[in-house]
């Protein structure tokens, strides 16, 4: 078994949708980034990546790259999801948190490890999904962006 870590953030802008763990969420600001900016599914990516000794997102799919602009991260994910396979490793699990301040989330949470587990071709109850504010504090506290961790572990 092997175990990676990700982290991600984005700040939150007027005029884009907000997505999280390939879910469109109704908020009055969403994520800027060069595609849906979708900090969990980033997190979770990189997770997976630095899992498989595999770099990080931004060298598999850099924001320079025309081909990722405005890409959907749950396509990101099935691409990292292809790469692990090609080097033999299956997905074990999935441990995520959201960081944000706004909007609540307990909600969509369902979904979106529906969503990851779907993409990543392992059972739901094998993918958690968190979310929790920072009671005020730091960027995500004072709704200028919203942060994401995650764990995976994945096996050969």
């Amino acid at each position: 078994m092997r175990m990676g870590i990700g982290y991600d953030v984005h700040p939150l802008v007027d005029n884009r949708k907000l997505v999280l763990g390939g879910v469109e969420i109704p908020y009055i600001k969403g994520l800027m980034g060069h595609s849906d900016a979708d900090v969990l599914l980033h997190a979770i990516c990189d997770a997976l990546l630095g899992a498989a000794a595999s770099g990080d997102i931004g060298g598999h799919f850099p924001d320079t790259d025309p081909e990722f602009e405005d890409i959907s991260s749950m396509r990101l994910l099935g691409n990292v999801l292809d790469i692990l396979k090609n080097k033999g490793f299956k997905v074990n699990n999935i441990d995520s948190t959201i960081v944000a301040e706004a909007p609540k989330l307990a909600t969509y949470i369902p979904t979106m490890a529906e969503n990851i587990s779907l993409v990543l071709e392992i059972d739901s109850s094998k993918v958690n999904v968190k979310a929790t504010t920072t009671e005020g504090l730091g960027f995500t506290g004072k709704g200028e962006g919203i942060a994401a961790y995650a764990v995976a572990t994945i096996i050969d």
